[in-house]
């Protein structure tokens, strides 16, 4: 005869009262179970939770056994987890959510419990206003981060925008660790200006949820000591990364543009005039044809024109379809974009700087509630 408990008595019908050997006298220890994942989350500031049950080991066994021999289908995992929530909840007064901010799964096995918390993620834009700045971690690849000579050291080979917006974040949120989902990426020597790029920043096991982002907002400018600013932080959802991601911002770059030899301003205001929507064929550039797919892209140039010219020098604005590449528009690199300025003007052309001013689009659209503020982004 099976020896069961009260719990699994009432549910199964077959044998007699006594030591459980379905769920091992489980039933009688769900307080002190609650109690050991409020211990455990007590750390964490949340607004939802869920609880999973982990069932394996003797506990499945037994419960194989019941469904072989006697047809029962036992529900010691539903039942389980509704008193453990029921106990969690009435403690903290939290409520149950499928989309939670922390999850729970408790192992009646071996007593353990594992804990996963939600992200927070973060909305804004960031301007750079210097260059040699990468937007995310570049490791140094000779000593994969651990510090060496090629590196100064610092196991990195540039500072990037991602750790000065990182950082301060980690702080506040008491998070682990911390990454940038930007729209699209400038060069490392290319400064991002105008209303600035849009970003998701992401905090992973974040301790704290709420925090005040204005605050946030001027202790990031302030630490970055006008290499960054960032503005209209707001809290985003998970699914708006893939919404930044996803969308194509057409983007607004001025260049200088140093020339090989001199160059008629007549002919080079008409080269700029036939790129205007016209459309590109640009396979991947050297540059970065050892983490891009080699392949010819079609892009789309909006808008071009003069806005300062000097004997071999030119100050030109281009509005181009995302993905875009402006460095090799006006060189041409080697024949591998197509029409291109050099091309146009049949002499050796290149970038010496180059600026993004404008970005179209963001995630601004009434969704996303933020609270600008202008004054951290007045030079100092």
């Amino acid at each position: 005869m099976l020896k069961l408990c009260r719990e699994c008595l009432k549910r199964i019908g077959l044998g007699s009262e006594g030591e459980c050997v379905v769920c091992g006298g489980i039933f009688e220890r769900t307080d002190e179970i609650a109690d050991r994942i409020l211990s455990e989350i007590g750390e964490y500031e949340f607004e939802s939770f869920d609880i999973g049950i982990r069932l394996y080991g003797s506990i499945n066994a037994v419960l194989r056994f019941l469904r072989e021999k006697y047809g029962i289908q036992d529900r010691l995992k539903e039942e389980l987890r509704k008193r453990i929530v029921d106990e969690v909840s009435s403690v903290t007064g939290k409520r149950r959510r499928n989309d939670c901010d922390i999850r729970i799964i408790f192992s009646p096995e071996d007593m353990s419990i594992e804990t996963s918390v939600r992200s927070v993620y973060i909305y804004g834009r960031y301007i750079k206003r210097v260059r040699e700045l990468s937007q995310t971690r570049w490791i140094c690849r000779n000593c994969n981060g651990k510090g060496c000579e090629v590196c100064g050291f610092q196991g990195k080979k540039y500072l990037s925008v991602e750790e000065l917006i990182i950082s301060p974040a980690l702080r506040f949120f008491q998070g682990k660790n911390g990454f940038l989902h930007g729209a699209g990426r400038e060069d490392v020597d290319a400064r991002m200006l105008g209303t600035g790029r849009p970003f998701i920043l992401e905090i992973s096991r974040p301790k704290k949820r709420n925090v005040d982002l204005n605050s946030l907002e001027e202790i990031i400018n302030r630490e970055a000591a006008g290499k960054i600013a960032v503005r209209f932080l707001a809290y985003a959802k998970p699914g708006d990364v893939a919404r930044l991601k996803s969308a194509k911002f057409s983007k607004v770059y001025r260049a200088v543009v140093r020339f090989s030899e001199p160059v008629d301003e007549d002919k080079l205001c008409h080269a700029l005039k036939k790129l205007e929507n016209s459309e590109i064929n640009q396979r991947t550039p050297k540059r970065v044809e050892h983490r891009r797919a080699d392949k010819v892209r079609k892009r789309r140039v909006y808008s071009a024109k003069l806005i300062l010219k000097r004997e071999r020098v030119a100050v030109v604005e281009i509005h181009g379809e995302s993905g875009l590449y402006i460095k090799e528009l006006v060189s041409g690199d080697e024949g591998r974009t197509r029409p291109s300025l050099s091309e146009l003007l049949d002499v050796e052309c290149h970038v010496e700087r180059l600026d993004v001013v404008e970005i179209k689009g963001g995630l601004e659209d009434g969704n996303l509630k933020y609270t600008p503020s202008p004054s951290m982004f007045q030079r100092r």
